[in-house]
């Protein structure tokens, strides 16, 4: 296939440092132009790049005819804005997650991919590592049985005022920045398992915010699937030792997915699964995730679709953290 010239909307050091290697690599993309707000951090950017056109504004980059794809590494505030811009400007979009601030915002984006007949879609990496395609067949397979519980970790320490993921009106703080990442893996696992409902049915969220950036810096949620699936709880915090894990335990069996996030590229990754007949290590990989989610959402535009994940699945994920910050104000479960 001739390979998908992709446009990338920032300078960000997520960008630099995790993505674009593999991104560059990769038979199905090509990477033709990179855009910051100001013309010389863009220039600046592309020459240490190797990228071949630099934009001074990211209604450049939108507007670029030659480009057929962007990748929004922006702060959660602008992902809607920029999505819905790059879309009715003809652009394939793969967004970074959040996928938005709200589920309402979320619909809005996914009516301008429809309008435009362009593919949209939130760019959760971890679900195309071969260790989650191997955990959620483990579960599917029923040798765990019906799953009975989720538990996630995830924790970073970061106390600098000006990162945005300590600013509210970036859409900073814990449950936006990584509990995403928890409510998003225990819906990928709960759906999996035999006749569990697909979405849970309420949500509760108990957390702590800091006094000077205002955003959650430490929270515990609980996610209900209802007496046919199970009861998901996460903490996650941005005060806290760097931690991830992802546990699943069912009726004959239980699961451990021991990085599941931040997944190393050159070495293989593992589950640890444990039954009536003992516990085996499940090795996977190596892999590179970005690759991998780039790849095969550059396929899915050369076919002209569907997604490799659908939007609605973004939009459930919304319409859950709605549900927990919901819960967080009003001190008890909220529907989902």
């Amino acid at each position: 296939m001739d390979p998908v010239r992709w446009g990338i909307m920032s300078v960000s050091g997520h960008y630099a440092l995790r993505i674009h290697q593999p991104l560059s690599r990769l038979p199905e993309a090509r990477i033709a132009a990179i855009a910051s707000r100001g013309r010389e951090r863009a220039a600046e950017a592309a020459a240490r790049l190797g990228i071949a056109r630099a934009y001074g504004s990211y209604e450049e980059l939108a507007s670029d005819p030659e480009l057929e794809a962007i990748y929004i590494p922006l702060p959660n505030n602008l992902h809607a804005e920029w999505a819905i811009a790059c879309l009715e400007a003809g652009k394939h979009v793969l967004c970074e997650k959040p996928l938005a601030l709200d589920a309402a915002q979320a619909r809005r984006m996914a009516a301008a991919a429809r309008d435009s007949g362009r593919l949209l879609m939130e760019a959760f990496m971890y679900r195309f590592h071969p260790q989650w395609a191997r955990a959620r067949e483990i579960v599917a397979s029923g040798e765990l049985g019906r799953l009975r519980s989720i538990q996630a970790w995830f924790s970073y320490n970061n106390a600098d005022p000006e990162n945005i993921r300590n600013r509210v009106e970036t859409g900073g703080g814990a449950l936006y920045d990584i509990g995403c990442y928890a409510v998003s893996s225990a819906r990928f696992l709960a759906s999996a398992s035999p006749g569990c409902p697909p979405e849970p049915s309420r949500c509760l969220y108990i957390a702590d915010r800091d006094p000077a950036f205002g955003t959650d810096v430490r929270g515990t949620g609980i996610l209900d699937f209802g007496p046919a699936g199970p009861r998901a709880s996460f903490h996650v915090s941005t005060k806290a030792f760097p931690v991830q894990r992802v546990e699943a335990v069912g009726e004959r069996g239980s699961l451990a997915v021991i990085l599941p996030f931040n997944a190393y590229s050159d070495v293989p990754l593992a589950l640890e699964v444990a039954t009536g007949l003992g516990t085996r290590r499940v090795e996977c990989g190596p892999a590179d995730q970005y690759a991998l989610m780039f790849a095969a959402f550059s396929r899915a535009v050369r076919a002209q679709g569907p997604a490799p994940t659908p939007i609605e699945d973004g939009i459930a994920n919304m319409a859950a953290l709605d549900s927990l910050l919901a819960s967080e104000k009003s001190g008890k479960w909220e529907q989902s």
